[in-house]
């Protein structure tokens, strides 16, 4: 799917900034402006390296300036707004904008024409560019691009004191490289600092400026009529950079370029879907994927720019960003790194850094990992590798049994009981300071579904080797019988969403769909039929589920502002994307996966092509606001939104 926008899209300056493109490398490194090309919030880059995948970014080069000299007069093609309220506004002569495989972007200015293109390369710390200028004035013209640089943490701004050393080949600070080969001539000219106004860190009370730098930039002359292109690589390498690397010939823009496009175009071909949608979430899917260097094996990422991998959103994503792409070899690559990491029953919901142990603070990642594993089993027939895995599985049910860390323990009636003190270890875990915006301390709705799945699952592998499975059988037997009677509120038609002995218990939240989509559930038909339909009456949008409904009193119809006011905003109402793949899921599967279904749910899911348009660019967000979810916000690009909205087209496919 090719995403063309045109000067409609950017009648203004603020409505240039909307839309941004990601671009990543495989690393956890990322390139990310607006469509216009400006750094609109301080971790949008031109190339946000990783110096140790995939969490170690560095803001290396933060925007590249572009400008056209043509008989005396210097004409700007790259837009930026700066913090003394001016604004460079190239994007007065920007007449088209086209995502596909890779960001192009077309100028048109007194009879020349520049095309612009961008890509980065899987497993380097290196972005391309090529512009290719076409000469159709009267007059010569000389062509700039400047890149201006930070070399700072992700997050961070240059350091009062930070010394650059710019060159023709490479720019240094900080013990970093950046390495430039171009076939323009570049030229060094003394260190200028501009300071940014970011836009939308403002909209979320983060910081509002940053500063860049830059001392060198790549020329060219075009002649009158002439075609010339005019290419810039960008390479991130330590101080001691292996030179042997350049014998071998390293590749040009163009090839870079071309490279991943066939890269991505594989992609949609291996997963096999009819879809344009889908296709476009495949392309999507891959840019969550990246290996983690202190594991040695592959890991997801939870969302851009801000997250890394987590436990519980790499077990709710994995089964579409792998699974339904058809990524086997990283399913089991990421689902290997987990099981090493079992400890007492639970799964990291934050690997470590350095000399850092993980942090187990979930209670849904480990029956989520049980629930991975049934389903890659499903989808590739690896019985050896569930062999392998069953002994992990037999530890996290064992554990949830007879009680482990966070309250996490099996109460009498067989249910599951989850969190203490200060501890949130369900999704819904906003903290400020002694606040729990969302305490969910008890047996949580969507908890005790995942516990009878993954019960049912224990059951069938373990008969499958052999065994009674007795064990499990009756676990699930008295979780069931449980649940009904626990959870069911007549009067509502649906479900409790906690069992607390509070007002929680019987706030309408989107957590009860869990109990229907999951591949073993619990209620009869006729309850889960009355399960989705409350869960569309009072908590549906065509971009995601809210996660409260709104006539409570609790509800908060708008997410931003400064930190206490989105966290207080984060699950009182706010609509996520993720859960509508649950929604889709259960829809289906009540309705018996029926062909009058099938089309009611294509014909809501034509809505994610306006959502793919916006804000990042072929990607799905984090959140919306509550009341009127309008424009993305929150993670611009999260991996758990692609992964349960590409489960819902695999599932229409099967049943065509």
């Amino acid at each position: 799917m090719k995403w063309i926008y045109g000067k409609q899209d950017w009648k203004t300056f603020e409505r240039g900034q909307e839309n941004c493109y990601l671009m990543t490398n495989g690393l956890g490194g990322f390139s990310s402006l607006t469509m216009t090309g400006s750094a609109a919030r301080n971790d949008h880059a031109f190339l946000m390296a990783c110096t140790k995948a995939p969490n170690n970014r560095y803001n290396v080069i933060h925007r590249l300036a572009e400008r056209i000299e043509k008989g005396g007069k210097t004409y700007t093609l790259s837009s930026q707004e700066f913090a003394d309220g001016t604004r460079e506004e190239g994007f007065r002569y920007l007449c088209e904008f086209s995502y596909e495989d890779t960001p192009v972007w077309r100028f048109l200015l007194g009879g020349i024409e520049v095309e612009k293109e961008a890509a980065m390369r899987q497993g380097e710390n290196t972005v391309a560019v090529m512009y290719r200028v076409r000469n159709r004035s009267g007059e010569d013209i000389r062509f700039t691009v400047t890149p201006f640089v930070q070399f700072v943490s992700k997050g961070s701004d240059i350091k009062n004191g930070q010394k650059f050393l710019f060159g023709k080949d490479r720019v240094e600070s900080g013990g970093l490289v950046l390495r430039i080969r171009t076939d323009g001539e570049t030229e060094i000219f003394p260190e200028q600092e501009e300071t940014y106004f970011y836009s939308y860190d403002v909209c979320d009370g983060r910081r509002s400026t940053g500063r860049a730098r830059s001392g060198c930039r790549i020329t060219a002359r075009v002649k009158a009529g002439e075609y010339r292109e005019i290419s810039a690589v960008f390479t991130v390498s330590g101080a001691a950079y292996d030179r042997e690397k350049d014998k071998t010939g390293p590749m040009t823009a163009g090839e870079i370029i071309e490279e991943q496009k066939a890269y991505r175009r594989e992609l949609e071909k291996q997963a096999g879907f009819l879809s344009d949608t889908a296709k476009c979430l495949v392309k999507s899917a891959s840019q969550f994927i990246a290996k983690r260097e202190s594991t040695g094996g592959d890991t997801i990422l939870a969302g851009f720019p801000f997250f890394e991998d987590w436990g519980r959103d790499t077990m709710i994503a994995l089964p579409g960003i792998c699974l339904s792409t058809r990524r086997y070899d990283e399913a089991r690559s990421i689902l290997r790194t987990f099981a090493e990491y079992e400890k007492d029953g639970l799964m990291p919901n934050l690997f470590p850094e350095g000399e850092n142990e993980p942090m187990y603070n979930t209670a849904d990642a480990a029956l989520l990992f049980i629930n991975c594993v049934w389903l890659y089993y499903r989808a590739a027939a690896d019985s050896e590798f569930v062999g392998e895995m069953y002994p992990v599985m037999e530890q996290v049910v064992e554990h949830y049994r007879k009680g482990t860390r966070y309250g996490i323990h099996m109460d009498k009636d067989g249910l599951i009981m989850a969190g203490e003190g200060l501890d949130q270890v369900t999704w819904m875990d906003v903290r400020v300071g002694e606040i729990l915006p969302t305490p969910r301390h008890g047996k949580p709705v969507e908890i005790n579904a995942y516990w009878y799945n993954a019960l049912r699952i224990m059951e069938f592998f373990s008969r499958q080797r052999g065994e009674s499975g007795n064990d499990y059988a009756k676990l699930a037997d008295q979780a069931k019988a449980s649940f009904e009677k626990t959870f069911w509120m007549e009067e509502k038609h649906c479900l409790k969403d906690v069992i607390s002995g509070t007002d929680a218990d019987s706030q309408i939240r989107c957590n009860q769909i869990w109990a229907v989509s999951m591949p073993f559930t619990m209620l009869d038909e006729e309850k889960e039929k009355q399960v989705v339909n409350a869960v569309f009456e009072k908590l549906y949008t065509p971009y995601g589920l809210r996660t409260l409904a709104q006539e409570d009193t609790q509800f908060c119809p708008f997410y931003g502002g400064e930190v206490l006011a989105r966290d207080l905003a984060y699950h009182q109402g706010t609509v996520w994307a993720y859960p509508l793949g649950a929604y889709y899921l259960a829809y289906l599967k009540v309705n018996g996966y029926s062909r009058e279904a099938k089309a009611e749910t294509e014909a809501q899911l034509e809505v994610l092509e306006s959502a793919l348009r916006e804000g990042c660019i072929g990607q799905l967000p984090e959140i919306y606001d509550g009341e009127n979810p309008v424009s993305s916000k929150g993670c611009f690009a999260q991996a758990w939104s692609v992964g349960e909205l590409l489960r819902v087209f695999e599932r229409l496919e099967e049943h065509e």
